[in-house]
């Protein structure tokens, strides 16, 4: 089998959690490739929620290899945390494979990316404050610190003292703040150390062995499209490829070896930050889809911007990543609707955009042109079959298929783990 890599098509939330664990008992790997522990998955088995943050849902599935990859920014306290935690509910973690090129967060940097968002005021970006921009600011610097620094002492002092260096400078002589002392940053990278050492090696050669045995290996992406540094609604984004093409530079895997690509887009919108959102509500409709949806971050408790469906960003994420199945998630949030509006292009100043504009500051005075379609009042939570959903909601269903020009392979119909309809096997229909 190929590799297979599952996306997000909108701003991050759309439950790709959710799609990993249902793919996850039919592949081999599940490979986390991008972003840190600024972003979470939630899933749901039987009565049992999971909150993950940085390890991938994989980690779940008996049988799974979960791949922290190079792309990954690791903060190791968090790690650990989640480690602990999962394995005080039952769950193996024994399998999970860290990257030994891998950057870690530390402590400076979670420091330095508060200070700088307060510093920002009412230009700030909206970031989670763990220090996942300035972690990968010092990798793009070559100042960074890799999980294989931590097992030289010499080389990981000698990187910490350059880096403190400026860092320092900054702290102190700009933010106010007091210096942070190299000795303290050395005793809390090498807290974990030994813990993580028998996970640590070249996922990379490991991942292209597995795909050379014929296993299946799936590569889940952090955050989403339209958060993406190179292809997101920038300066609101994150500071890694969201995409289908970083799946490729965050783990070490070819292009040529990934076939399918699953994009997960929510039946409505959500962002959580700041930014444009042109099809934000901030009425009875936002509190409804917020509330009917649980739309609470995941890592961060924020309460999430809520906004009816936008195909002109379905269709660019299918663009940029080159989706091959579309998953949409959240469709029972919709029941009780009279009519539900989509999105179907942008008004900017008189002039319509079917795609998505190529300047921010066009898109941040986009007006949406909607679509209404009828909607239902049938609990859908049981429907195992798209027969059994009601007439309007197969409706919306073909339309957005229609609209966002890919096919639509999986629906859910509630949080739940068996909770989906599935259209099309993602890992063998063609």
């Amino acid at each position: 089998m190929p590799a297979i890599v599952l996306v997000g098509a909108q701003w991050g939330d759309e439950g790709k959690g959710k799609a990993t664990d249902l793919l996850g008992s039919r592949v081999d790997h599940v490979v986390k490739f991008n972003g840190g522990n600024n972003a979470g998955h939630t899933v749901v088995i039987g009565d049992q929620k999971y909150a993950l943050h940085l390890l991938p849902s994989g980690i779940l599935s008996p049988g799974v290899t979960p791949v922290i990859a190079n792309g990954v920014v690791v903060d190791l306290a968090v790690l650990i945390e989640e480690l602990d935690g999962l394995e005080a509910r039952g769950v193996d973690t024994s399998k999970l494979r860290i990257s030994a090129n891998a950057h870690v967060i530390p402590p400076y940097n979670r420091v330095l990316d508060k200070v700088t968002e307060r510093f920002l005021g009412s230009r700030k970006i909206g970031t989670t404050g763990r220090g996942i921009g300035p972690t990968y600011a010092d990798k793009m610097s070559r100042v960074g610190i890799r999980v294989q620094d931590l097992y030289d002492t010499s080389i990981l002092r000698q990187k910490v003292e350059a880096a403190l260096a400026t860092k320092n400078q900054l702290l102190v002589k700009l933010y106010n703040r007091r210096a942070v002392e190299v000795d303290e940053v050395v005793e809390e990278l090498l807290r974990h150390a030994e813990r993580i050492r028998p996970m640590v090696g070249d996922t990379a050669l490991e991942l292209n062995e597995a795909l050379d045995r014929g296993e299946t290996v799936l590569f889940e992406a952090g955050q989403a499209t339209l958060l993406d540094v190179d292809h997101g609604t920038y300066p609101f984004v994150t500071s890694s490829n969201a995409t289908a093409g970083g799946a490729c530079t965050g783990s070490g895997v070819a292009p040529n070896r990934v076939e399918r690509v699953i994009g997960i887009f929510k039946a409505y919108t959500t962002r959580v930050g700041e930014g444009p959102f042109p099809t934000e509500l901030e009425d009875e409709n936002g509190d409804f889809l917020r509330e009917a949806g649980a739309e609470f971050g995941t890592t961060t408790g924020r309460p999430r911007r809520c906004g009816w469906a936008d195909v002109v960003i379905g269709r660019y994420a299918q663009r940029i990543n080159g989706i091959t199945d579309m998953v949409i998630t959240k469709l029972d949030v919709l029941t009780g609707l009279e009519t539900i509006p989509v999105c179907v292009a942008y008004d900017v100043q008189g002039q319509r955009f079917d795609e998505m504009p190529v300047n921010q500051s066009d898109f941040h005075h986009a007006t949406p042109i909607y679509e209404e379609l009828p909607g239902w009042s049938e609990d859908i939570t049981g429907c195992r079959t798209f027969e059994e959903l009601p007439a309007n909601a197969q409706a919306y269903i073909r339309r957005l298929e229609e609209l966002m020009k890919t096919r639509i392979s999986v629906i859910g119909v509630g949080p739940g783990r068996d909770e989906s309809i599935v259209l099309h096997d993602m890992l063998e229909d063609g």
